[in-house]
């Protein structure tokens, strides 16, 4: 490097490339986190609902660790639109499972506030990012 040039700046002094491919989607980031901590207190649910429930043990199993493992595929396929909307179902399984573990209500209804606020949120920051950048591709990519 010669040190000519200025951060962000390309080899001859122009704007260096923004790649969008590299850029992180806020909203899948948030998402992915609530879907993950929410993972570990649906696995937390399974001795639960056999102890205190009294659910049978393959049940329990097949729901608290179900929708452990669905919260985490989700988590991976949130680059999927479809898998947005399957994250509000799985808001809606955790809701109902206070049926079964009455404190699901409550914790169910924070993990479906914390998805909501982590999917508007990250919709607004990611259409105002996109307003950003096409303002500044209107001006000619310059700064001022």
């Amino acid at each position: 490097m010669s040190g000519t040039t200025a951060p962000g700046e390309g080899a001859a002094g122009e704007p260096a490339e923004v790649p969008r491919a590299a850029e992180r989607s806020p909203r899948r980031g948030m998402c992915a986190a609530v879907l993950g901590l929410e993972a570990i207190v649906l696995g937390l649910t399974t001795p639960v609902l056999v102890t205190l429930a009294d659910v049978p043990v393959g049940t329990a199993l097949a729901v608290g660790l179900g929708l452990a493992l669905v919260c985490l595929l989700l988590a991976g396929a949130l680059r999927a639109p479809w898998a947005y909307g399957a994250g509000y179902v799985v808001q809606a399984a955790a809701i109902a499972l206070g049926v079964l573990i009455p404190v699901m209500f409550v914790l169910g209804a924070i993990f479906g506030a914390l998805w909501t606020t982590a999917d508007l949120l990250g919709r607004r920051i990611e259409r105002e990012r996109a307003a950003a950048w096409a303002a500044y591709e209107a001006r000619g990519g310059t700064g001022s």
